[in-house]
């Protein structure tokens, strides 16, 4: 069999927390929170936040007709909830991506722009500890949500740094990025951990260990009334890596062979495009069975959840992945290495069957959450998110940005409007597309539109003063306070 969940009748989600009263806050969150949630009566909802590894935009058919890879759940997620075809990640590489959406704030302003890489990055303090990140002040909500993560960390290892210690209540996940799916092996060394303890789960294919540890918690957390917050960064498709294979072992993508089911080849195949499909598959299949828990626990009506892909695909040049209909790659700022796959579901709440073209980014999550926690946001810091609830629900369709910043390496861009600037070196010339005539970003009209280019690059300028001096009060706030 597939492996695709179907809904059953709606049971009520009142069975916990039905008379929890709804906590006013003062200011923004609490009008944003009384907009989006509704009646003061309802329970507070749970909250489940996907990401997947690497997946491209055109890799999903719900986004790209053509994908032939067998996403039966995801397919069915898009068709309860919405599409959102017009939504970003705030880096194109792993850690950083990770990092803007634990935090709500670009990785200039957290101060980790760029790839944690080795044991050394991985198992360094990456993320500065004065960043407060999601679960930190979900935790502290009016609700009392008790919080996990179950997957790939990468942002930081060192003690301090590790899940269970910035706000998490459970954790199973690696602490790399890239470690081997069946053996959990990063650069010759075991990287699973549960909590800050050191396991063995020889043979369980990562993607289902991670997914089995989610259904547990949320068994557990909704059979004791507790409203729960889960983010579950898979650590799939993202392939293993050389450095992480057995000596004398081929590194290809590896799934498990229940995942080659629906394909007319079996899991002996080698063509490195059709095992990308079927660890794709894997990943649709534990959505699908984490789908069916939140059925069984008739708790789905009141679940939000959020799927996208942390960045590009790395692999399209090779035909192996596809960001279609973008331009460009993973650790590029091309459409196709920010320009993510995203869906979100919320019964009731989010229109199902529906399409969002407003543009959204992934800081965005993190004022998104706290208005469904009624959790206030941290107040001694800017925050580059903007809450996301009011579109998703249909009360806006105006984006609360006016624009994004980018610049990841040597790389910078920016988005206003229907346009877009890109340099890939700061001494190049802008390039200068419009975004809604030409999402492919195949013509360069900065030639002949140098006023525009100069209005664009203004803001981008600006942007990266502010940030500069954002980060120089903040040092010397340190300094005083030692």
């Amino acid at each position: 069999m597939l492996g695709i969940y179907k809904p059953k009748e709606r049971i009520s989600s009142l069975l916990f927390g039905l008379m929890l009263p709804l906590v006013m806050l003062p200011g923004q969150v609490a009008g944003a929170l009384l907009e989006s949630v509704g009646d003061s009566t309802d329970p507070p909802p749970n909250i489940l936040i996907i990401t997947v590894d690497n997946v491209g935009y055109g890799d999903l058919k719900p986004f790209n007709d053509a994908s032939t890879i067998i996403t039966p759940n995801l397919n069915l997620l898009a068709s309860q909830g919405a599409l959102l075809t017009n939504f970003y990640t705030a880096s194109p590489t792993c850690t950083a991506s990770r990092a803007a959406l634990l935090t709500g704030r670009i990785p200039q302003r957290n101060q980790l722009s760029t790839q944690l890489v080795g044991l050394e990055g991985n198992y360094g303090i990456g993320l500065p500890h004065s960043e407060i990140i999601l679960p930190q002040f979900v935790k502290n909500s009016p609700h009392g949500y008790a919080t996990a993560a179950f997957g790939k960390w990468n942002i930081g290892f060192a003690p301090g740094s590790r899940p269970t210690e910035r706000g998490f209540d459970e954790f199973l996940g690696i602490a790399s990025g890239n470690a081997d799916h069946f053996t959990h092996v990063y650069a010759g060394r075991k990287d699973l951990y549960h909590n800050t303890t050191a396991i063995n789960r020889h043979g369980e294919y990562s993607t289902d260990l991670f997914a089995n540890a989610a259904m547990d918690f949320i068994t557990e957390k909704s059979s004791q009334e507790i409203p729960w917050m889960v983010y579950l960064p898979f650590d799939a498709p993202h392939h293993p890596g050389d450095r992480n294979v057995d000596p004398g072992e081929p590194n290809s993508w590896k799934a498990p062979d229940d995942a080659f089911e629906p394909y007319d080849f079996g899991p002996e195949v080698e063509d490195p495009k059709k095992r990308f499909q079927a660890v794709v598959t894997a990943i649709d299949r534990a959505i699908g069975r984490l789908m069916e828990r939140l059925d069984e626990l008739g708790i789905s009506d009141n679940t939000f959840v959020f799927f996208y892909s942390d960045n590009g695909a790395f692999y399209p040049y090779l035909d192996i992945q596809s960001n279609a209909p973008f331009k460009g790659a993973g650790v590029t700022l091309w459409e196709g290495g920010i320009h993510v796959p995203a869906l979100a579901k919320w019964p009731g709440k989010i229109k199902a069957n529906s399409i969002i073209s407003t543009r959204l980014w992934s800081p965005d999550l993190f004022v998104g959450v706290a208005d469904l926690a009624a959790a206030e946001l941290p107040q001694d810091r800017f925050i580059d998110g903007k809450n996301p609830i009011p579109v998703l629900t249909g009360q806006t369709v105006h984006s609360p940005h006016a624009s994004l910043f980018f610049k990841y390496q040597s790389h910078e861009a920016l988005i206003w409007g229907d346009y877009k600037i890109l340099r890939e070196k700061p001494e190049d010339p802008w390039m200068l597309f419009n975004l809604k005539e030409d999402q492919a970003e195949t013509k360069d009209l900065a030639e002949t539109n140098p006023d525009l280019v100069r209005k664009m690059e203004e803001p981008y300028r600006l942007t990266e003063a502010e940030i500069s001096s954002y980060l120089e009060r903040e040092q010397k706030k340190r300094n005083f306070q030692r």
